[in-house]
């Protein structure tokens, strides 16, 4: 229990518990000012308690024995300076009395015999993905898909690696693996505001099978040139945000961002934890030491009100409104709410209703432990945003520095593309990635379903494997209808493998319009095809064996780092670089 010197119970101390510097948990004290760590090996340890009404405590802890199921702990007081030693010892219940403790705890851990590590129990969430399949085209002649431009995955699987794991296989998104990276396609021409490349190429992780790779550059804007920013800043300062890679980074990329901050741009900042509250109204960039002032000031602590939280930006965001201007809500959370509005379907909806306003959302995602990806996700893609996970400060520069125009300002929303591959010369396709980005064929066409949103300056890359005609491979299939015959069209005397089209709508439009092109039979070698194809191979690669892939055919490590270095290109920002190391060390690690 959490006391003051008075013997008054205190809510929402932030506690860790730490054995020399490592951090073994986390947790808060509860509306009782109650705290639990469970599951401890014998040792000595120590707890650092922070609350924002009180002074910083470090006070020593012993563990007496490792036998402890539960363990209630007492702190007299919180002191400015002071240290205290606590012995923990075994619990006693007196006879006819209930004794009821709550955990609050951020992370748990397993019991572990004498003289063995402590494992982390972890309770991240991700949605299953179900690789998508070969779909024979006399059956299936359509692909129909939305674009995605998130990143998220990519960071969060470097994050896993760098700290000694490989990631979970539903954590590896492989289409956000692949556009983590930027290509060199050309840029857009005339009043379209994205360019369309394609690609023909032999697969390179299965000689029998092709490649189609197309790519979307959009246009890039200026920053200086952007229209004015509205931006408010939605903060997660609950308990969960306490530790150095959760609030503490979120403070230092919001820093990062306020030094770009032009006048005519504004930002807000509303925080959440417990209940939501306007920690600064919207200010002009050019007050820059009264934004720095408010950031200084944020700490964590308290549960998670993330609905009431939201509502209360979007409402910041419409009452600063800018006409022709960048609106936008940046989430920054780990994603653990718990408190309010809190169930996806809830915030889905509120998200989906005020994005018609002209409110877009990003979603920024920090720490682990608790990170719950699959909701966040979610979020951005209803709310006409990205999502991206800050792993370091150099993404958080990457995210909301080098590519703030991308991150933060929309140049088209619902993209979708839907490709018509040609019987005579495609027996099957798989679109590599893009499991939760699958559209019905009937969407394509269908103004009011929603869709992929494409940043300035931002490229999105999809492939398709395809298995050409006259091949002997067998394929899932059904029996021969009976009422109705698929033919081949044979009075078209083409060499063409499919036909592509691309719908997409002005920001400010509720028309989309039309883009149709064609890809020839024209195949290239895998070493005669662009650098952007080979790379782009190797991160698909990358992604089917760390998801361990049925559709992964020959690759592994070593074909990945023989592609990846032979198109890693001029590289100038040095991320080419680090995705060889990283798979490098994903090598080692699985050996």
């Amino acid at each position: 229990m959490v006391q003051t010197t008075k013997n008054k119970n205190i809510a929402n101390v932030q506690l860790q518990l730490l054995k020399g510097d490592s951090l073994v948990a986390t947790t808060i004290s509860d509306a009782n000012g109650n705290y639990c760590f469970t599951n401890l090996l014998s040792g000595n340890y120590h707890i650092k308690s922070s609350t924002s009404a009180y002074a910083l405590s470090d006070q020593k802890v012993i563990v007496a024995t490792a036998e402890h199921k539960t363990m209630d702990i007492s702190l007299s007081t919180i002191t400015k300076n002071k240290q205290e030693e606590v012995v923990i010892k075994d619990s006693k219940r007196e006879s006819g009395k209930s004794y009821k403790l709550k955990c609050a705890e951020s992370y748990a851990y397993s019991p572990s015999p004498s003289g063995v590590a402590m494992q982390e129990f972890n309770t991240e969430e991700y949605s299953k993905i179900n690789d998508n399949e070969f779909k024979e085209v006399s059956k299936n002649p359509l692909s129909t898909m939305s674009i995605d431009v998130d990143r998220a995955s990519y960071s969060n699987m470097r994050r896993f690696i760098t700290q000694g794991s490989l990631p979970p296989a539903d954590a590896v998104r492989v289409e956000e693996m692949i556009n983590y990276f930027s290509y060199d396609y050309k840029q857009p021409e005339g009043n379209v505001p994205f360019s369309i490349t394609t690609e023909y190429s032999e697969c390179a992780w299965n000689k029998k099978h092709n490649l189609v790779h197309i790519g979307i550059q959009g246009k890039a804007v200026n920053t200086t040139s952007m229209p004015a920013n509205n931006l408010v800043f939605l903060l997660d300062v609950s308990g969960s945000m306490w530790s150095a890679n959760k609030l503490p980074l979120v403070k230092s990329g919001l820093r990062l961002l306020v030094e770009q901050m032009r006048p005519q741009d504004h930002v807000a900042l509303v925080v959440y934890a417990g209940a939501a509250g306007l920690v600064l109204p919207s200010t002009s960039g050019k007050e820059k030491d009264k934004i720095m002032a408010a950031i200084e000031q944020l700490e964590a602590g308290g549960s998670t009100a993330g609905g009431a939280g939201i509502k209360l930006a979007y409402q910041v965001a419409k009452d600063n409104f800018i006409t022709s201007g960048n609106n936008r809500v940046i989430l920054a959370t780990d994603g653990d709410f718990n408190v309010g509005a809190s169930s996806d379907g809830e915030l889905i909806r509120l998200i989906e209703e005020k994005r018609e306003g002209g409110v877009f959302l990003t979603v920024l995602g920090f720490g682990t432990g608790n990170y719950k990806d699959s909701k966040m996700e979610q979020l951005a893609d209803k709310g006409n945003g990205n999502y991206a996970y800050i792993d370091n400060i150099l993404e958080a520069k990457k995210v909301l520095v080098q590519e703030m125009g991308g991150t933060l300002l929309t140049i088209a929303k619902d993209v979708k593309i839907q490709i018509e591959f040609n019987p005579a010369k495609v027996k099957g396709y798989r679109l590599v990635g893009y499991e939760n980005r699958v559209l019905a064929n009937e969407d394509f066409n269908d103004d009011k379903k929603d869709a992929g949103e494409l940043g300035a300056g931002h490229t999105v890359t999809a492939i398709y494997e395809i298995i050409p005609a006259g091949s002997d491979e067998e394929m899932a299939s059904v029996d021969p209808l009976k009422y109705q015959r698929t033919t081949v069209n044979t009075s078209i005397a083409t060499d063409e493998i499919l036909t592509v089209k691309f719908r997409y709508k002005e920001p400010t439009e509720n028309n989309s319009k039309l883009i149709t092109m064609v890809v020839a039979d024209k195949r290239k070698s895998l070493s005669s095809s662009s650098e952007n194809l080979r790379f782009a191979s190797a991160v698909a690669e990358f992604g089917m064996v760390l998801r361990d892939s049925k559709f992964k055919g020959n690759a592994d490590f070593k074909s990945v780092l023989a592609l990846a270095k032979n198109s890693k290109g001029k590289d100038v920002e040095g991320y080419r670089a680090e995705f060889i190391r990283l798979v490098e060390m994903a090598e080692l690690l699985k050996k």
